[in-house]
């Protein structure tokens, strides 16, 4: 039923409504700012790097000359559009979803899934955590990622709770139909794993749901595109129940069928739920995916060349600490590998105190202690999640060249 989820949305009459919108410490203020706390979040996430550099990253398939492939930046604009639709249909708050969608994949590693399973590996190693993007994500726009104020000063984004909590609590690897927000306002660094808890507000639940919808579909046509499916279409029109003169088995049928089907059959009272039939059928579309395309023969090798390219700049970075400090450890990259210096001390010096650090444009947060491993550990880890494929490629050619 239209809008039967208005009273719910996050919107000043929602008891919710001051967590919600709430900051870490007040963003500068302009007199004539005609913009929402969301559309702020909005736009601070639009105009980082973070944001940019998901055109280079991997979604599922490695394919920088193929314009018809999704990247990573593609796959949030699909999640954006289909959480528009949803929450709209449902009376939710679309400024809140948009704001959610464009952010909630920024803490992914370059490559992909495996990118970020080969940097999990890394972290448990030296870190004893896991890295896992929805975390790194939710660090990333609290710590990492910098903008310029109307001052100049470089600060963190200070995000709503509404969308950190979004970021964090986003994972589409649910199984569970009827899904709803928790109740507890919570301290967010409280996360211990993906899934841990629900997310705080509707909307945050449509942005967790939107992205299952969003990859199952896109993840088909793109393997269609490269011919990874071509053995298995018999396969997937008999699971769709589709006929090959009368049906298009595409991205666009598949979203349009769950969509709809969502819309009809939630309620506050059940959830963001499916049918029993479109939610079983999305479950197997996701076996489909996994047994055919995600371990797919054909993406083994890059995978990898992936694992080879990401724990040699690791372990590149990782060697070159002296136990004292950061910045004169780094010093010794500097011959050999210039670009690699450069921008990882560059990095660095965004985040490590020093004695000039008052004075100068950076207002972030100081997260790392010069002579502490564990900081200097992580925050390879921090910088590696950060760059997109390409440039991890062009960095570990660097490594290895003469």
């Amino acid at each position: 039923m239209k809008n039967i989820f208005e009273n719910y949305a996050a919107k000043e009459n929602n008891p919710k409504w001051q967590n919600i919108i709430a900051r870490k410490s007040p963003l500068y203020v302009r007199s004539s700012d005609i913009r929402s706390e969301f559309e702020r979040d909005y736009t601070r996430i639009i105009y980082s790097n973070s944001y940019r550099r998901l055109k280079h990253k991997t979604q599922v398939f490695f394919s920088p000359e193929n314009d018809h492939i999704c990247t990573r930046i593609e796959h949030v604009t699909h999640v954006e559009s289909i959480s528009y639709s949803i929450a709209n249909y449902l009376g939710l708050n679309t400024e809140l979803t948009k704001a959610i969608a464009v952010s909630h994949d920024l803490g992914h590693s370059p490559f992909g899934h495996i990118g970020e399973k080969i940097l999990s590996s890394l972290s448990k190693d030296d870190l004893g955590i896991p890295f896992w993007h929805e975390k790194n994500g939710l660090n990333l726009v609290d710590s990492i990622e910098l903008l310029e104020d109307s001052e100049r000063h470089k600060q963190n984004l200070n995000l709503t709770y509404g969308v950190r909590d979004g970021i964090i609590s986003h994972c589409g690897e649910i199984d569970e139909n009827g899904i709803k927000p928790r109740d507890e306002f919570i301290d967010l660094s409280a996360y211990q794993y993906p899934n841990q808890f629900a997310p705080y507000t509707w909307e945050a639940c449509v942005i967790k749901i939107s992205d299952k919808i969003s990859y199952i579909g896109r993840d088909i046509q793109d393997a269609i595109t490269l011919g990874i499916l071509d053995k298995h279409l018999d396969e997937l029109y008999s699971l769709l129940n589709y006929n090959r003169t009368d049906n298009a088995l595409n991205n666009s049928n598949i979203i349009h069928y769950l969509v709809d089907d969502l819309c009809e059959n939630s309620s506050p009272e059940k959830g963001l739920c499916f049918s029993d039939d479109a939610f079983h059928l999305m479950n197997k579309i996701k076996e489909f995916n996994y047994k055919n395309i995600y371990f797919s023969n054909r993406i083994k090798p890059s995978n990898r060349y992936f694992e080879l390219v990401l724990t040699e700049i690791y372990s590149t970075l990782k060697s070159c600490f002296d136990g004292k400090s950061a910045f004169s450890s780094v010093k010794v990259l500097e011959k050999f590998y210039p670009t690699l210096y450069k921008d990882f001390s560059s990095f660095l010096f965004s985040f490590y105190d020093y004695p000039d650090r008052v004075s100068s444009v950076y207002k972030n947060s100081v997260l790392f202690e010069d002579s502490c491993s564990h900081d200097f550990y992580q925050a390879i880890l921090y910088f590696i999640s950060g760059m997109t494929d390409n440039y991890a490629m062009e960095i570990y050619n660097e490594i290895i060249g003469f």
